[in-house]
């Protein structure tokens, strides 16, 4: 059974969303708990295989016994390893949280397809990340990304239908690229395994068919991962999603995305080729992730609504992924890699804490959160500790995420950067500010009014409300893991190290 493991990372979720719904007719709860211990399987398996590789060294699973390149391998190292646990982690800690979330924002008879959708998502992020064959990320793309049209569209809001269309059109799109460019590297090589296309693609790298291969890829995931200018689709489709959908596909689809480029730019090819180039490859993704991180943060600031301010701190934040990966230095790798992690757990909380608001309130414009601190002190306690890790304050993740951007900018010569990354701290600052100012130094509403009244000693002590066990959990956890890793970073660091070094061998 253990030697299977990198199979049953795929098969049982898969399974699992078949059986969901037919056992969610029963009652939907029972949906729940399958998918539950179905995402904790998945956490289980990923921290087993991950013992296994830091013990053996890369894993080679070949599906039927069929030898690569003529069968289809899954093939696991030190990177793809670290981002099957982020997924698996946040799939898990969202599986949780919904079981009351999904009660106000989707309706009775959808759940168990709800939860069968959710499922195949997973199915689709796991699948790109252990597969070795390009082809294979394509298939499972497809379903991370039909799944994904799916949940954003299942709830309540009438938007979430447009905001579901418009990212099917964006995503369409960005397929149909990464489709085109397979199939330039299959005319070329005449194979689809990874480990295979990268000892035959050297001979290439000076052909047009190469060049326009890996731009179409590099262009279809970058539309996936919503890098500026690409991001369009991306607000909307966070904003209007139920927010459990919102949190989970923050905190993986993005990551998944960011992994895929990353494989491709420095696994399927490798440094030797930047240079046969027409365009500075590297140079153009550094303008994006500039653009990214800037646009990014001075969009938040402008938005009333906390799902939109964190959906445009998404774009800023896939920045800094992106920043890492266009330096091309073991630093600069860290830096992004440990980024997956630490945005995966930042944003991952401030959506969940976003979600019990909008479960006890219905509410989500930032002037509806004031005095929120006093009816809901351990939801806004976790959603204080991401948005400070968001800062980049010390003993947080999200300083050793900046820590590292900053010091590979300054190896590489590029000491601009860090300007840049203040700057964005300091956007970031303000507007997490303007929402920390009115949850707990401002006054609710009702008590605003006793303020200006008469007879101060009548006013009623605020009650606490706070959300339920199976919100606030998952949420506190993952707040509380900001700064656990922000303080012992060593364990994902020394992890992302080690990828960062076979990546840039």
């Amino acid at each position: 059974m253990i030697k299977h493991l990198p199979a049953l990372l795929i098969v049982i979720p898969l399974l699992a969303a078949i059986i969901t719904p037919i056992i969610g007719r029963i009652h939907w709860v029972l949906s729940w708990y399958a998918v539950t211990i179905t995402t904790f399987i998945s956490f289980i398996i990923s921290f087993s295989l991950l013992q296994t590789v830091l013990v053996q060294g890369r894993i080679s699973y070949w599906m039927g016994g069929w030898e690569p390149p003529y069968g289809i391998e899954y093939a696991i190292d030190p990177l793809n390893v670290y981002v099957m646990i982020i997924v698996s982690f946040m799939a898990f800690a969202g599986a949780i949280y919904s079981k009351n979330n999904i009660n106000v924002e989707i309706d009775e008879a959808r759940k168990p397809f709800f939860y069968s959708v959710y499922l195949l998502f997973v199915t689709g992020l796991m699948g790109m990340v252990v597969t070795g064959d390009i082809f294979n990320i394509y298939v499972f793309l497809e379903i991370t990304s039909l799944s994904g049209y799916a949940l954003i569209a299942i709830g309540k809001k009438r938007q979430a239908i447009v905001a579901s269309y418009n990212y099917l059109i964006m995503g369409t799109v960005g397929a149909t690229f990464f489709l085109l460019g397979i199939g330039y590297l299959y005319l070329m090589t005449g194979t689809l395994n990874i480990a295979d296309l990268a000892a035959r693609l050297p001979e290439f790298y000076q052909t047009k068919a190469i060049f326009t291969a890996f731009t179409f890829i590099v262009l279809g995931l970058c539309i996936k991962l919503a890098v500026f200018p690409l991001h369009f689709w991306l607000p909307n489709a966070y904003a209007y999603a139920p927010s459990t959908v919102s949190a989970v596909m923050a905190a993986t689809g993005a990551k998944v995305a960011a992994y895929a480029l990353i494989r491709v730019m420095f696994t399927l090819f490798n440094p030797e080729f930047y240079a046969h180039t027409p365009f500075n490859i590297p140079n153009i993704l550094l303008i994006f992730a500039v653009a990214a991180i800037l646009v990014g943060s001075i969009m938040a600031l402008a938005q009333t609504d906390v799902k939109k301010m964190l959906a445009y701190s998404s774009i800023g934040q896939i920045g800094y992924i992106v920043l890492g990966i266009s330096l091309m230095n073991v630093t600069g790798m860290i830096g992004s890699l440990i980024h997956l992690l630490n945005h995966a757990l930042m944003k991952g909380a401030l959506f969940f804490a976003v979600g019990a608001v909008v479960y006890k309130t219905g509410l989500s414009s930032i002037d509806n959160l004031r005095g929120l601190g006093k009816k809901m002190p351990w939801t806004m306690a976790a959603f204080t500790i991401a948005a400070l890790s968001m800062t980049g304050v010390p003993l947080t993740v999200g300083f050793v995420s900046k820590w590292y951007l900053a010091v590979a900018s300054i190896e590489s010569g590029m000491w601009w950067l860090v300007p840049i990354i203040l700057i964005s701290s300091l956007l970031t600052a303000i507007y997490f500010w303007r929402i920390l100012d009115n949850v707990w130094l401002k006054p609710t509403p009702g008590e605003e009014s006793l303020e200006h009244g008469h007879d101060h000693h009548q006013q009623a002590p605020v009650k606490s409300n706070d959300a339920p066990l199976s919100m606030l959990i998952p949420t506190f956890t993952v707040a509380v893991l900001c700064i656990v890793f922000g303080i012992f970073a060593y364990a994902p660091v020394s992890l992302a190290e080690k990828a960062a070094l076979i990546l840039l061998k």
